[in-house]
């Protein structure tokens, strides 16, 4: 007896996470992507990449994070098609801030890795960045940093699962829009 209220005690707290859930996705996932949005955009505008584009910093950031990549893997992360990925990482190449190099293995494998200039540069950028977000986080109050700091994880989660190649198409039609 006393199993079978624990067992539906849980059912039923189970369905209200899914409900709260729910009731998130519903509200506030319009907010959420735009308030992301917008934040994206003012650090960019705030701490420019000496004249790059936003693809271009995400592909020089890529290859110092997870480089030296193939340019096969690396068009996978970024989702940019070959051509489109071979003229990003050319410009790069051009201001000195990756180089290309054949893999031993196999001469027509070409693999990208940041150079010395790229590696100073994504530092400084990250650097620049995580100063702003630190002058504009010491303006809230302090519970609305806190609420920040208690939704990172979930945050985090976001990122990866967004991430993750999955068809674009099919999850569209999952969420039936």
């Amino acid at each position: 007896m006393l199993a079978d209220r624990q067992i539906f005690r849980e059912i039923t707290r189970v369905q209200k996470d899914k409900q709260r859930t729910q009731r998130f996705a519903a509200q506030d996932v319009d907010r959420l992507r735009i308030a992301l949005a917008r934040i994206a955009r003012q650090v960019d505008r705030q701490v420019s990449g000496d004249g790059m584009t936003r693809t271009q910093l995400s592909v020089l950031a890529t290859v110092a994070r997870l480089g030296p990549l193939g340019l096969s893997e690396l068009a996978d992360i970024e989702g940019l098609n070959p051509t489109m990925l071979s003229r990003v990482v050319g410009k790069l190449e051009a201001d000195g801030l990756v180089s290309r190099a054949a893999t031993e293995a196999d001469r027509r494998a070409v693999r990208v890795q940041t150079t010395a200039a790229g590696r100073a540069l994504q530092q400084r950028l990250r650097r620049q960045r995580s100063q702003l977000f630190a002058a504009r986080l010491s303006g809230l109050p302090a519970e609305q940093v806190e609420a920040l700091s208690a939704a990172l994880p979930a945050l985090e989660t976001l990122a990866e699962h967004l991430n993750r190649p999955q068809p674009v198409k099919a999850e569209l039609e999952k969420a039936g829009r």
